[in-house]
């Protein structure tokens, strides 16, 4: 498919999209005007058709959005038919959590395996997922091919992790660890601060009510 230059806050929306419609076709709905996209996403209608812009037309100015043909476009745009195996390092509480959760239901990303160094849960599954020994990190991500980490470790082991995950030639990062960690301009890191998110949203309902 051909490759389309768009900015980074219109790629972070196409995967909200995506689900929508994805939505929209299991409740049987055909069409859905721009208007009420909008609300359902709770982003406004000027920035979507800007969104939407971007990979030529896709709907009809006073008819709206036909469901299948966009919820087809979207599967294509983000790789829908295939699966992403994805590695998780660090099997704590949070990283326990996100093992238990079901990504397939909502999109083609797979947890495949789990690293962690605590001897008492090395060798266990968890949500069908293996818990191996970080020593096997390098070997199991080459040899399944992986190009996607979730890190979920300790802040002070945070970068040593991610040294040992790109060299074993991962590509990707969603680094939940609160440490910024250094990498190759190669190697794509996605920051998720939880603490940062909840301070952000309670300053907003102090200040903004």
């Amino acid at each position: 498919m051909k490759q389309y230059k768009i900015p980074n806050a219109t790629i972070k929306r196409l995967p909200l999209y995506h689900r929508y419609f994805q939505f929209l076709k299991d409740s049987d709905k055909k069409k859905i005007s721009s208007t009420e996209l909008a609300e359902a996403v709770q982003v406004d209608s000027a920035t979507i058709r800007r969104d939407f812009s971007y990979f030529g037309s896709l709907g009809k100015r006073g008819y709206g959005y036909e469901v299948e043909p966009m919820l087809e476009f979207f599967k294509k745009l983000l790789n829908q038919d295939k699966t992403s195996q994805v590695a998780l390092v660090g099997v704590g509480n949070l990283g326990n959590a996100l093992l238990n959760y079901n990504f397939s239901q909502t999109n083609n990303i797979k947890i495949a395996v789990a690293f962690d160094k605590n001897p008492q849960i090395i060798g266990q599954k968890i949500n069908d997922v293996p818990i191996l020994d970080t020593e096997k990190l390098a070997e199991t991500i080459q040899n399944q091919e992986i190009d996607v980490a979730i890190l979920t470790v300790p802040a002070n082991n945070a970068q040593k992790v991610a040294d040992e995950l790109v060299q074993a030639g991962i590509k990707g990062i969603l680094n939940f660890s609160p440490l910024r960690i250094s990498t190759p301009l190669t190697v794509r890191v996605h920051n998720v601060d939880l603490a940062n998110e909840l301070q952000t949203l309670i300053y907003f309902l102090d200040n903004y009510r």
